[in-house]
């Protein structure tokens, strides 16, 4: 059974890449496979006699690749390819019987060396079962004894038949003519003094004529005969070699080159000359050292683009992804996109990636991502199609731009009239509902109806305060002012405020606690700002809560380090992360039509401008914390 057929296992694609040409390179008919399992369903078709398996990947491991290798065919030979850091692992492989083990990176003298030796392992396998079937057949073949005795008569006749092939061409050689003078090859005879006794004439181009030369003088790195050419190994073993070495041209430069050597017995069967047929392997090392510029060019260019790059399966797993996405997402490979842009359990349901693997055409989107560090990013994302050369769909490539400047700019820019456009209706509800309390306090006064003037204050009250918090949200949108801070008692603030959220939760139905204890201290504040930063989360919170029974909204606050820690939880509807992470983007609202998504953006700033900043746990169904802390600066003891 010959040995050529190699599989090689890794779940990297440049290392089956790379790795693939190599063997393709050592004359072996190469098949890939990303994983355990995928190589076993290619096992059975393709039959390897040598397997590459590399021991850590997904889906499957190197082990029971292993061992499932060794239960369908127990001569195949498996080499495990390991990392420094699994030696254990590796000496696990050899209990189950793998051939070899070799480390990364992978040393093209160690690979050519376990090759060598799993291929003397195959042949001796191969050997030891001829030996044992030969002697089941033992006492068969003595009562044919004479059959064999003619066949070996008759083999012996082909191998003398080969042998003055060989002399014959051996002499075409030394003549100057005949077929090997016709071969693209460097071809040399060499007689047991290890003397150049004959070439071709594309030899005699190459290296000059050599004719009386030593064998090892045409090579580069071999002095002596101390230094055994593959000339000197052939008649010491009697087998022909194949080796790569590199000969010495006339002009002294060096040529990489593949030999192969073959023994010409004499008529005593003695090793009288050796054939040397030398391959130049010059334009195919040119070759792959192009490839391998080329590649690295690609990808160094597909890691420096100034964007996030991922190449996707039909899967919407990630096949690559380049070192920007790395940086900022994290190791991503075999694992979808929407896991790691939109921290989600299911795909995106305006999926680009999905339409164009459909239609082949690219698509673009904005959308809002989340990096590793929690920064969120306006990213402008654009899909495009990957073809095989048959110009199917193969894979897909999304590029994403940030474009959080730029959208930050037109935002400023445009979203005023957009506010304003969204207002319009509350206000003139406002407008509405303050002129019918004017009516009221007006006709309470006339009739002097004190319960009457009572409710009409009570309404233009809630009424000013709405107008009021709505015209800060514009003015802190649309145009940056200095803080106006001054020293209030923390206590008296947090509690004033929260009196302002109670009346909104009590025309709710929803249960309002206020825990601020007494000793608060100072508090150094635009109080007007972060009022109204406090009374958005909690009639944010009330709202949560309105459509729930047993519904509660709760205010605490407390000293811890210096900081005033301010809390606003409720046990309302609660928010999955990918919201979370949204909530304080501008204009976005889990409220629907209801909200206008200008209340939290303005309240975070009004906190990050005072020094403080803003945790959020929540948990879909189980309610929502808020956890407002304002350092030292912003918080002062008294």
């Amino acid at each position: 059974m010959d040995f050529r057929k190699l599989m090689l296992v890794d779940d990297e694609e440049g290392v089956r890449r790379f790795l693939g040409l190599s063997f393709m390179d050592l004359g072996f008919e190469v098949e890939t496979a990303e994983n355990g399992q995928a190589a076993l369903a290619l096992f059975d078709e393709f039959q390897p006699q040598v397997v590459f398996t590399d021991i850590k990947m997904p889906v499957m491991d190197g082990i029971e690749l292993l061992k499932g290798i060794k239960e369908r065919a127990p001569e195949t030979e498996v080499i495990m390819i390991t990392g420094h850091g699994d030696m254990d692992l590796a000496i696990e492989s050899l209990k189950h019987d793998a051939s070899d083990f070799i480390t990364k990176p992978i040393n093209h003298d160690v690979l050519e060396f376990a090759l060598q030796r799993a291929r003397e392992r195959f042949t001796m396998r191969n050997q030891l079962r001829e030996h044992t079937e030969n002697l089941e057949k033992l006492v068969e073949e003595k009562t044919r004894r004479i059959v064999e005795l003619e066949r070996q008569n008759a083999a012996s006749q082909v191998v003398k038949g080969l042998s003055d092939a060989l002399s014959d061409a051996t002499r075409s050689v030394e003549t100057g003519g005949g077929l090997f003078n016709e071969l693209p090859c460097l071809v040399s005879i060499h007689n047991r003094y290890l003397e150049i006794v004959a070439h071709n004439t594309l030899f005699e181009e190459r290296l000059g004529n050599r004719v009386g030369d030593n064998s090892f003088d045409i090579y580069s790195d071999r002095t002596s005969p101390g230094n055994a050419c593959p000339v000197q190994k052939t008649f010491e073993t009697g087998k022909g070699q194949r080796s790569k070495e590199t000969f010495l041209s006339r002009e002294g430069e060096e040529i990489p080159v593949t030999v192969y050597t073959a023994p010409i017995p004499g008529n005593n069967g003695d090793i009288e000359l050796v054939l040397d047929i030398s391959v130049d392997m010059t334009e195919l090392q040119r070759l792959k050292d192009e490839l391998l510029t080329t590649q690295y060019k690609y990808q160094r260019l597909f890691d420096e683009a100034p964007c996030y790059i991922t190449v996707q399966n039909p899967d919407l797993s990630i096949a690559e992804a380049n070192k920007r996405f790395v940086e900022d997402f994290g190791e991503a490979a075999g694992k979808p996109c929407f896991a790691y842009y939109k921290h989600r359990d299911e795909q995106c349901q305006d999926c680009l990636i999905k339409k164009t693997f459909k239609d082949g055409r690219s698509r673009q989107r904005e959308t809002v991502v989340t990096t590793l560090s929690g920064e969120q990013k306006n990213m402008l994302v654009q899909s495009a199609p990957v073809h095989d050369a048959s110009g199917k769909v193969v894979q897909a490539m999304e590029m994403s731009t940030d474009i959080t400047e730029i959208r930050r700019l037109q935002d400023h820019l445009t979203s005023l009239g957009i506010m304003l456009g969204s207002m319009s209706h509350g206000v003139k509800g406002m407008l509405t509902s303050l002129d019918g309390g004017i009516y009221r306090l007006e006709s309470g006064l006339k009739k002097n109806d004190q319960e009457r003037v009572d409710a009409a204050t009570k309404t233009l009250k809630a009424m000013i305060g709405r107008v009021k918090k709505m015209v800060l949200d514009i003015l802190y949108y649309a145009k940056s002012r200095e803080l106006e801070t001054e020293k209030v008692d923390a206590t008296g603030f947090l509690r004033d405020t929260a009196s302002i959220a109670e009346a909104k939760a009590d025309a709710a139905c929803v249960e309002f606690a206020c825990d601020v204890p007494d000793d608060l201290g100072e508090l150094n504040v635009d109080t007007a700002a972060m009022s109204a930063a406090l009374v958005n989360f909690l009639e944010n919170g009330v709202d949560a809560v309105e459509c729930r029974e047993n519904g509660r909204v709760e205010l605490t606050a407390r000293r811890e380090n210096g900081a005033l820690v301010v809390t606003v939880s409720d046990n309302g509807m609660g928010m999955d992360r990918e919201t979370r992470e949204k909530i304080f983007t501008l204009f976005f609202s889990s409220k629907g039509k209801k909200g206008t998504g200008i209340g939290l953006f303005i309240s975070n700033q009004t906190i990050e401008r005072h020094g403080g900043s803003i945790s959020v746990d929540s948990v879909p169904d189980r309610g929502s914390t808020f956890t407002i802390t304002l350092p030292d600066k912003a918080a002062r003891s008294i």
